[in-house]
């Protein structure tokens, strides 16, 4: 197939395009190189398969392709909520738009979501048909709200217009090519513990994150992609390994011999006490599982970091 890619520099995007390469596909790659970057993907300029645009998704596109993967959105919280309107409008114009080419070409469309429309869930761990607790006039609001809105858009045209949609919420995902400034905390860990600066923790260190390794990741998406075409999703991907931020500070230190000391911080507004997905149904449906445990995908991690410090 020719592959749409939006997001393709970016750090889920540029691993995807290569696996969707590998598989001897076709990638139009497109990206406006707002948090993307053109190191994560020169390495594919020499394959004649693959090609980049520079464009903004909330412009119109027009081309020919086979399907559709739309992964334009910023998804770091520094980079959101510095320019929030441009998120929300990347968000809910760029899946118009993307529908749009879906529906004139009457092909699949795949659409990275996030774990972030359960909010702060008070259920855990989250299932598919829980219909979480996000505060819609909060500073995570542009993200949360604007990928809600994106499932909405999804699953309206596949109504009203049958078009064939495969929705994924994605649960905290790293590993190399991840921005060193983006914010997130397993890249805050790993920089500040190399540089031998105090490790950040915001809150009292007992918030969990569920962190799943790029390579398991990209397999769940293509494998969605893929799928028949009554499977329309959402379907969570994400390790349901469980750990607090004190034990991802501890395990950073550990794989990295650092002598940073921590620090606690004050927690920022709506942010989520506790993240763990439900992957049954991508167990049940996709034939899913992550395979690489933190310890593993950590270290590959520090390497590719410590290399571009």
């Amino acid at each position: 197939m020719k592959i749409l890619v939006t997001g393709a520099a970016g750090f889920l995007g540029s691993h995807l395009s290569e696996t969707f390469l590998s598989q001897g596909h076709e990638v139009i790659g497109v990206d406006n190189f707002y948090t993307g970057s053109k190191e994560n993907i020169k390495h594919l300029f020499k394959n004649t398969d693959f090609e980049i645009i520079r464009h903004d998704v909330t412009l119109p596109l027009f081309l020919e392709v086979d399907a559709i993967a739309n992964l334009a959105c910023p998804a770091s919280p520094v980079h959101y909520q510095k320019h929030p309107v441009q998120t929300l409008k990347t968000s809910v114009l760029g899946m118009t738009n993307m529908l749009g080419i879906a529906k004139r070409l009457g092909i699949k469309i795949l659409q990275a979501s996030t774990s972030e429309v359960y909010g702060d869930p008070s259920i855990s761990p989250q299932v598919e048909e829980y219909w979480g607790n996000v505060n819609p006039i909060g500073i995570r609001a542009c993200y949360d709200e604007g990928k809600r809105v994106a499932e909405t858009l999804l699953f309206d045209y596949h109504r009203q217009y049958g078009i064939e949609i495969k929705v994924a919420r994605i649960f905290n995902t790293y590993g190399p090519r991840m921005q060193i400034d983006d914010g997130r905390v397993v890249t805050n860990f790993i920089v500040q513990a190399l540089r031998g600066e105090p490790i950040t923790i915001y809150g009292d260190g007992s918030q969990t994150r569920s962190f799943c390794y790029v390579d398991d990741l990209v397999k769940g998406l293509s494998s969605l992609l893929h799928s028949p075409t009554e499977v329309s999703g959402p379907i969570n991907l994400g390790n349901p390994r469980e750990f607090t931020m004190i034990e991802l500070a501890n395990e950073v230190l550990r794989q990295t011999n650092s002598k940073s000391v921590i620090e606690f911080r004050d927690l920022p507004g709506d942010d989520p006490k506790q993240r763990r997905p439900d992957i049954s149904k991508a167990q049940e449906i996709l034939g899913w599982n992550p395979t690489i445990e933190l310890e593993e995908g950590l270290a590959r991690t520090i390497s590719d970091i410590e290399i571009r410090l």
